[in-house]
Order: structure tokens, then C-alpha cells, then sequence
């Protein structure tokens, strides 16, 4: 198997290179479980965030980062967009994303409590990588209509050229794409 070295808020990981489509590869970048890498990286980010008064991601693979980095602002709250709807919401805010790593149509849906939270309040997005941007969309569509002001966009990674080259995200470390060429697809 592929492997991918990063190195990212003074520490290194050895990712798996893996196919998640016919022309692409990524390095699977998974934070789940790993206490020092979060910890870490939340306390980079930081270091170069605006001001919030609440912060955003979608469920799940960016929670850990979200808890640390609320923790270590003092924040007594974050919301975590679901990814579907749940019974104990009530009047739930939704929106549709399209993810790289799912290769599908999800939902993501904040309660009516958390949308109330939002209102007037300024709000930073935070997930693990930002790689098409299309979940950082769907969270942006979610603040608007709630009322909150968007103040920033923050991930530990930004993957392939076009996350990269945005001017619009805070980020620590760049994670390339691996293009697939079409003569190995079928390996």
C-alpha cells in the first residue's frame, strides 16, 4: 500500500494512499483517536483564527478538532451539523452537500435551538480537511439562514490545488490529491 508522510502541527503521520474513485487517490487523513495530532493542531489553529463567538463543523470527523479548539477558547458551546435528521429535533435547519470522501448526496441539519443560538452571533467553520469545499458550503448555507455572521473558514488540511489556492480558509498543512491515470484505472 501507498503511503503519504505529512507533517502537520509538529508531528508526523504515515497515511494510507487509497483509491476513492476511478481517476483519484487520496492520503486518508483520519483524526479520529488521535488525541496528540488534535490537540496539537487545534492549538496551531489557534494561533491564527478570528474571533468567534461559536463554532460550526459537520459530523464527523472534524468533532474532535471542535472540541479542543472550543475547549482551549473557552467556549462553553459548539454545534455539529448532523448528518441526518434526528428524532429529537425540532424544526431542523437542512441542507444538502455532496462529499468527496462519501461520493454521495447528504443531508446536514442543525435544531431549531442551535439555529437561535447562531443568530446575530459570529461563526467560524472548522473541519479536519477542506478539500472541494462543498461541506463548508452547506455549513455557510445553514449560518446564513440561521442569522450568523460567518467569520472564517479553519481546517487542519487543505486538499488538492483547489483548496489550496484558496484565499478564503485558514489552514496549517497542504495534503495533495492523487490523480489516477486512466491506463492504471483498472488495478
Amino acid at each position: 500500500m501507498d503511503e503519504y508522510v505529512l507533517k502537520v502541527a509538529g508531528v508526523e503521520r504515515k497515511l494510507p494512499v487509497v483509491r476513492i474513485a476511478d481517476n483519484i487517490k487520496i492520503a486518508s487523513f483520519v483524526i479520529l483517536g488521535d488525541t496528540e495530532l488534535v490537540t496539537l493542531a487545534a492549538a496551531e489553529l489557534k494561533k491564527r483564527i478570528p474571533e468567534a463567538d461559536y463554532l460550526i463543523t459537520a459530523e464527523a470527523k472534524g468533532i474532535p478538532l471542535i472540541q479542543e479548539l472550543a475547549r482551549i477558547s473557552g467556549m462553553k458551546r459548539y454545534v455539529v451539523a448532523r448528518k441526518s435528521i434526528k428524532p429529537y429535533m425540532s424544526d431542523p435547519f437542512v441542507t444538502e452537500v455532496y462529499s468527496i470522501t462519501t461520493q454521495r448526496k447528504q443531508l446536514l441539519c442543525i435544531e431549531k435551538e442551535e439555529s437561535e443560538m447562531i443568530k446575530g452571533k459570529r461563526i467560524l467553520i472548522v473541519d479536519d480537511v477542506i478539500s472541494t469545499g462543498e461541506s463548508v458550503r452547506a455549513l455557510e448555507k445553514l449560518i446564513k439562514r440561521a442569522g450568523g455572521t460567518l467569520v472564517g473558514k479553519a481546517a487542519i488540511l487543505a486538499e488538492g490545488e483547489d483548496a489550496i489556492n484558496r484565499e478564503d480558509i485558514i489552514y496549517l498543512e497542504k495534503l495533495p490529491l492523487f490523480p489516477i491515470d486512466p491506463s492504471d484505472a483498472i488495478q
